[in-house]
């Protein structure tokens, strides 16, 4: 019987021991949690997030590369935490079912705005507000502020102004400035800036303006080639000058009509050569003629104002044509009758009479003369005799005519000249004076484009060397009641086709 007891005993101990065994194996099973956290949007790592669990288990913090791991973490059912400040805390639910399961999650934190200050309004430091006389280019400088140093600011810039309804609108500036060219003669802008830290709304400065100055009443023009293409540049005499025709196009030859108050010039458009007007500041670009001004040499050619400003004559080839400045009444007034090239003309100060430069579809066998309004030639002053020749032009009282002619007479395809002199040939007593020669021209240089001045005191010009890659300066010669002696200075350099009104 004891022995029965003692079995009956041992297998009571043996069974209890076995149910005691297998919940300490159900309290053992774990898994283990990896993960990582990044910023929404860009995914960039983010380093020390406290990530930790509830119910409650271990607390970690994410490395430099955002990763992060809990281990023995227990089976069941938690809600796993992400925070770090300047985030919104983040959760995500997750269930460890099985023993040694592993689980992974990304944790996309948003940066906490609630915690993040918005820029200071941008302050407009110049130009000042209503600020006169201002350049054509004008330097815009601001200033702004964000408390939170790793914020980006961008900034918006706009720009309005009085004579149209045109906007001028600069996204996405990093930078407290921005240079704004091309602007218009007496003109007042309106500019604003908004600056923006990509988190909260845009904030806008005051508005302020500035005025540009007035179109300055500059009496030279001249040509200067840039990128290719000739440009106008508009001059007072102490050289300060502002680029009248853009360089996008092919502008040249000009010529004031105060009368008019516009000024006309030479422009390339389709493959043709055409007179263009513009106002004084450049503006209003208007194309005149329909038949293109066409000869041997375009850049040779030359047309010129009526002295009211209503009309011009021009050439094309062997016909002289007249046409309002408004490119109205279309006129032939003359056709060479040996069908050589009218390449120049002008105008005499009265309208009477009008004095022509011919030559063949090389350049040479040259002809000055000069004719009536019905075509009847006046006076011969150029009809025969090697080289080149041109540069007409009328004195005020149209007894005197400028013109040039390479005294060496040489010729060839390049059309190169080796020593062009200015002559006035007086048409009252038929005398000819040589003004390159008493204004001790350069040895090697050619004197082109000469014009009178407007009281004919002096004769502006410009001087080149001959050999034909030389820099181009424009040059003025003083007359004096002796006609002799000249002197001579230099005007602009990098300068060619001067004209002066």
């Amino acid at each position: 019987m004891k022995t029965l007891l003692k079995i009956f005993a041992l297998f009571i101990l043996l069974f209890s021991l076995g149910s005691c065994s297998e919940e300490l194996v159900e309290q053992a099973q774990t898994g283990t949690l990896k993960g990582k956290v990044v910023k929404r949007g860009t995914n960039e790592p983010i380093q020390n997030a406290k990530i930790y669990t509830a119910p409650s288990t271990q607390t970690v913090f994410s490395d430099k590369d955002g990763m992060f791991e809990i281990k023995d973490l227990p089976v069941g059912n938690y809600s796993v935490k992400s925070e770090l400040t300047g985030y919104l805390t983040t959760f995500q639910a997750v269930n460890i079912q099985n023993q040694g399961q592993m689980v992974t999650i990304v944790f996309e934190m948003d940066d906490d705005d609630s915690l993040n200050s918005p820029p200071t309004t941008p302050e407009l430091l110049s130009p000042i507000d209503n600020a006169v006389n201002q350049p054509l280019t004008a330097e815009l400088k601001w200033n702004s502020t964000d408390p939170d140093s790793t914020d980006v600011l961008k900034y918006r810039l706009i720009v309005k102004n009085n004579i149209n309804t045109n906007v001028v609108e600069v996204n996405d500036l990093t930078e407290k400035h921005y240079t704004l060219d091309n602007l218009q003669f007496g003109v007042s802008y309106f500019w604003q800036v908004g600056v923006s830290d990509g988190i909260h709304p845009e904030v806008l400065s005051a508005v302020f303006k500035f005025t540009t100055n007035t179109v300055p009443a500059n009496r030279y023009h001249y040509a200067r080639k840039i990128s290719g293409n000739f440009v106008i540049m508009s001059s007072d005499s102490q050289g300060n000058n502002f680029q009248y025709t853009a360089s996008m196009y092919n502008s040249w030859r000009p010529r004031k009509n105060n009368n008019a108050g516009l000024i006309a010039f030479l422009r390339t458009e389709g493959g043709g050569t055409h007179i263009y007007t513009a106002n004084p500041d450049g503006s209003n670009p208007f194309k005149v003629t329909q038949i293109p001004v066409s000869g041997f040499n375009n850049y040779e050619m030359d047309f010129a104002w009526s002295t009211n400003g209503s009309t011009f004559i021009y050439s094309n080839f062997d016909k002289l044509y007249k046409i309002n400045k408004d490119g109205s009444g279309q006129q032939l007034l003359y056709t060479t009758p040996d069908g050589s090239l009218i390449t120049e003309c002008d105008w005499s100060y009265d309208n009477n009479k009008i004095a022509l430069k011919t030559n063949n579809f090389n350049g040479y066998n040259v002809k000055v003369y000069i004719i009536d309004m019905l075509g009847n030639v006046l006076k011969n002053i150029i009809s025969s005799g090697s080289g080149a020749a041109g540069g007409l032009n009328f004195s005020v009282d149209g007894q005197k005519l400028l013109y040039t002619r390479d005294v060496s007479g040489y010729q060839d395809s390049n059309y190169r000249q080796l020593d062009s002199r200015i002559f006035i040939y007086n048409l009252t007593n038929d005398t000819i004076l040589d003004v390159s020669a008493e204004s001790e021209k350069p040895v090697g240089t050619n004197d082109l484009d000469p014009r009178f001045s407007p009281n004919d005191s002096q004769v502006i010009l410009m001087n080149t060397s001959n050999d034909n890659i030389s820099q181009k300066n424009i040059v003025v010669i003083d007359l004096n009641s002796t006609m002799t002696d000249f002197t001579r200075s230099t005007l602009f350099t990098n300068a060619e086709m001067p004209d002066y009104e």
